[in-house]
């Protein structure tokens, strides 16, 4: 086999997968746009605005405080927004009002008490309605910051895609040039 001949087949294909990788780039940079602007607006159209701060001053964990800072009194918009309050506000005030017990417990011992008309039961059906709502709004928010964290991603991948397709380019049509520098060459 003669050396061009291996020089152009090895940087045809280098060629092709640079395109395959160009492609995948925009593809990548499409859906993390995509993402990241009906993460906005979705939440923005939810018009939560974040904890202000005596809001924050107000809860217990510092770690909690320390999570929602960067974010006092900003509209949510983002997926670490989201993140922030649904686990470090909505759940702490979740935890505050129920001793720390989930909305599993607590309806277990609704469901579990005779006589749901006595002031005891009637106390616990709120706390069990209010555990109820506040998981379906952290479970929303949450899936929000997922959502947002595979835009980051694809936007990443998108990158590093548009990097190996320039290098496999420049590589494929170095490869070329030096087909034809080989001429006649032989490998043996």
């Amino acid at each position: 086999m003669r050396r061009s001949v291996l020089d152009k087949l090895i940087s045809y294909v280098g060629l092709i997968l640079a395109a395959v990788m160009l492609v995948a780039g925009g593809l990548l940079t499409w859906a993390s746009v995509f993402v990241a602007g009906e993460v906005q607006t979705q939440f923005a159209a939810q018009d939560i605005t974040m904890p202000s701060q005596s809001d924050i001053d107000k809860l217990e964990n510092p770690a909690d405080k320390a999570a929602l800072q960067p974010y006092v009194g900003q509209k949510l918009t983002t997926g670490p927004q989201a993140r922030a309050y649904a686990d470090n506000y909505i759940l702490a005030h979740m935890n505050a009002s129920s001793g720390g017990r989930t909305y599993q417990q607590v309806s277990g011992e609704y469901m579990a008490m005779p006589d749901k008309t006595t002031p005891e039961a009637q106390q616990a059906a709120a706390l069990r309605n209010t555990l109820f709502q506040g998981n379906t709004l952290r479970g929303l928010l949450l899936y929000g910051y997922a959502f947002a964290t595979i835009g980051t991603i694809a936007g990443i991948a998108a990158a590093v895609a548009f990097v190996a397709g320039i290098v496999l380019a420049i590589l494929g049509f170095l490869g070329l040039r030096h087909a034809r520098a080989a001429g006649a060459e032989t490998v043996e």
